[in-house]
């Protein structure tokens, strides 16, 4: 069990206290302990009326015989485990290097450009309990270890596994958007493909959600990431047994229950625009049941090419880079993302803008 030292000061106060942190009010109600069972893809048979039917109804599936090593998933495990157990100071020092590629970050999963986590708006919660690393995976190979202590060497070999568990969830990523925009019917002849899903954009953050053993046990849970979808095109999950995602399917809320060596693969607001809105970008969050136990995952997110003109009969067009600076924007002036429906000509956001 770690070490409260190597905790957020913010997160010790509920750790230590058990104050509940501040959450945002959300409007459906969690259906207690009702767990939902996700379509499940083969990818080594991708069914494209199986595939179809998830990305519409879903927008999230869980992915089997996808080949990511188990091996390697388990070492990445290990020392990411390691890493975030050091004292807090020590990662912000560690992640906090001149030139380095890697960001540590906690209360939010708000993130600018650079990984670090965006001042939010008065209307935001006071803090999300959850923290990481950001890791963009092509600026990895520029980075190299000039030390010889033991925790830069632990960074040396989190970076070399990160470069390798990115190649393979790349490879994940670009068979299952290809299978998709089939489906879809999408023109990716010439750039179109890499414009569309760029591999450069592609991210990776490993997060910890902090155990509290003295929690108000009448709250019998803490929200380590608040509601949203994501910004990207696809979204790759790697979870530990502990649980905690949830995702609304209708006006309800459901709890997804991990399951051992497979992958949960979110739809985000790039692919609902491309698709017209076909398919769906999932609604989710996570709040733990166990306080006893910390709750660790690995997120892989990628993105269009940030000058790629996303066209769509519901949205007006846009770029990748427009939206992203709306994102960013409206989580530092009003504490959330509004996402897809600034977009939206008769939108009462967008009409608000143009007023």
């Amino acid at each position: 069990m770690n070490n409260s030292e190597s905790y957020p000061p913010d997160f010790r106060r509920v750790i230590n206290d058990g104050d509940s942190p501040a959450t945002a009010e959300v409007e459906p109600v969690l259906v207690q302990d009702k767990d939902i069972h996700i379509p499940v893809i083969d990818f080594e048979r991708l069914d494209k009326d199986m595939l179809t039917e998830a990305c519409r109804e879903w927008g999230i599936f869980r992915l089997v015989n996808h080949g990511v090593p188990l091996a390697l998933t388990s070492q990445l495990q290990e020392i990411s485990e390691s890493l975030l157990s050091l004292p807090f100071e020590n990662k912000r020092e560690l992640f906090g290097a001149v030139n380095s590629p890697l960001s540590y970050f906690w209360g939010t999963p708000a993130l600018n450009r650079s990984g670090d986590a965006l001042k939010r708006g008065t209307q935001a919660p006071n803090v999300s309990m959850v923290e990481g690393f950001n890791v963009p995976l092509s600026k990895l190979p520029a980075s190299t270890c000039c030390h010889d202590d033991a925790q830069h060497l632990k960074l040396e070999s989190f970076r070399v596994l990160m470069e390798e568990y990115g190649m393979h969830i790349t490879r994940v990523a670009v068979s299952l958007f290809e299978a998709i925009a089939q489906t879809l019917n999408l023109d990716l002849s010439g750039d179109r493909r890499s414009q569309y899903l760029s591999e450069s954009t592609g991210l990776i953050r490993v997060y910890r959600y902090p155990r509290s053993s003295s929690v108000d046990e009448a709250a019998g849970e803490a929200l380590g990431m608040e509601v949203h979808t994501d910004s990207s095109v696809i979204s790759i999950l790697k979870e530990d047994e502990t649980g905690g995602l949830e995702i609304m399917k209708g006006e309800e809320w459901f709890c997804v229950k991990p399951v051992a060596n497979t992958l949960i693969v979110n739809l985000g607001d790039m692919m609902q625009a491309m698709s017209d809105d076909e398919y769906k970008s999932v609604t989710h969050r996570v709040k733990k049941k166990d306080m006893t136990r910390e709750r660790h995952s690995v997120c892989y997110f990628v993105f269009p090419q940030s000058d790629c003109v996303i066209k769509s009969s519901k949205y007006k067009p846009f770029t990748y880079s427009e939206f992203q600076a709306q994102v960013q924007a409206d989580v530092q002036s009003l504490g959330t993302k509004i996402g897809l429906p600034r977009f939206i000509p008769t939108s009462p956001f967008f009409l608000k803008e143009r007023a």
